[in-house]
């Protein structure tokens, strides 16, 4: 039984900052305690310029457990990738998206993980639809063999359908945000100034935070998360090879994407560091992946496709939400993929194998979940 933890969480692209995660930790907080008749106490965030944590503690009859879980977002450079004009956040992002194929990681995605190859697709080909109906209205006169004085009606109306019409209605689909994610994997995958030197911020506060006493150190990473925690702690590891002697990580990825930067070919910083988590001799890695999450790369083993087939694998765990999620909130919300893609980290309705406020609160080590059976809760 863990009485003391120490996590290290990596949250997937969403423009969060600490206090936003932490809010909605708690929010899943109070819903596992309702399912699993315990108490998780959520302490305030302890923010300042070299670290933002807050601390858990759980109760239960025959157990206590103290967790402190540093958040290690990356709003400000989701920020910066977002305060741009609408034009130029969209010219950016198929910039990216051209260079996500010139690379091959497009021709990849297909031949390993088809619906995360539609995923790629989708924001562009949204848009592109968008901009033909808009550049019909621009040029109907002329297709209906008009007096060109119409194109003085018709030129401002397709652009505004497109600007303050299909726009608009992208926002439903967070499209401006998704052309947001592929820009950041790019300059992931390239390892560009700005992302080299948040990694580099990010591993000083990793080796404060690994020197606290615990029982467990547990890192966690969701979605695009799994990129970035593998690019710190593979730079931890780079920095000081006996950082971990004498104690021993669990590493967990959550719906994990590392691949959908891994598989650029530009990615050789990160591809490296990856191979040399997977062979640290202290990390144990383990991957939770669902069936009806198109958002990752469903069983594929990404240390394998990073270019290390002779390292150890992690182990893949399976879920499914619909054990996690009453009835009627796995129909609402079942054909919504970005927010089935966050229920990795949100509270659960009911039982089941997988539970994250339990894996980073609870009275069990974390290990314990890569041999999860889905419908089979734990026993504590």
């Amino acid at each position: 039984m863990i009485n003391s933890r120490v996590v290290l969480h990596f949250p997937g692209f969403e423009p969060l900052d600490a206090e936003a995660h932490r809010q909605r930790y708690q929010r899943s907080a109070a819903q596992a305690a309702q399912v699993w008749n315990c108490r998780f106490d959520v302490g305030p965030l302890m923010d300042s310029p070299a670290d933002a944590n807050f601390t858990v503690r759980a109760e239960a009859l025959g157990w206590t457990a103290q967790s402190e879980i540093h958040i290690f977002d990356h709003n400000d450079l989701i920020t910066s990738l977002r305060r741009d004009s609408i034009w130029r956040q969209i010219a950016a992002g198929y910039a990216a998206g051209f260079s996500v194929i010139k690379q091959g990681a497009a021709a990849a995605y297909f031949r390993h993980a088809w619906r995360f190859a539609l995923f790629f697709l989708f924001p562009y080909l949204f848009l592109a639809l968008g901009a033909v109906i808009g550049l019909e209205i621009a040029v109907l006169p002329g297709t209906l063999d008009l007096h060109p004085f119409w194109l003085l009606l018709s030129l401002p109306v397709g652009y505004a359908f497109f600007r303050y019409g299909w726009m608009r209605f992208s926002d439903r689909y967070h499209v401006l945000h998704l052309l947001a994610d592929w820009r950041l994997a790019v300059a992931i995958a390239e390892n560009r100034p700005e992302v080299a030197a948040w990694i580099e911020r990010q591993t000083e506060r990793a080796e404060r935070a690994l020197a606290t006493s615990a029982d467990e150190i547990l890192v966690t990473s969701h979605s695009m998360g799994a990129s970035l925690a593998l690019s710190v702690v593979g730079r931890l590891i780079e920095r000081n090879h006996t950082l971990l002697a004498g104690r021993r990580i669990t590493f967990v990825t959550l719906g994990g994407a590392a691949l959908q930067c891994s598989l650029l070919s530009r990615a050789k910083v990160l591809r490296s560091r990856i191979g040399l988590v997977a062979r640290h001799a202290q990390i144990d890695w383990f991957d939770v992946q669902c069936l009806t999450d198109p958002i990752h790369l469903y069983k594929c083993h990404t240390v394998a496709l990073s270019g290390h087939p002779d390292a150890p694998q992690p182990k893949l765990a399976f879920i499914r939400f619909k054990h996690a999620m009453s009835a009627q909130r796995y129909a609402k919300n079942r054909r919504d993929f970005l927010r089935m893609h966050r229920q990795y980290v949100l509270g659960p309705d009911q039982k089941s194998g997988y539970d994250f406020t339990l894996m980073t609160a609870g009275p069990l080590p974390a290990l314990t979940f890569a041999n999860l059976k889905a419908t089979q809760p734990p026993a504590f």
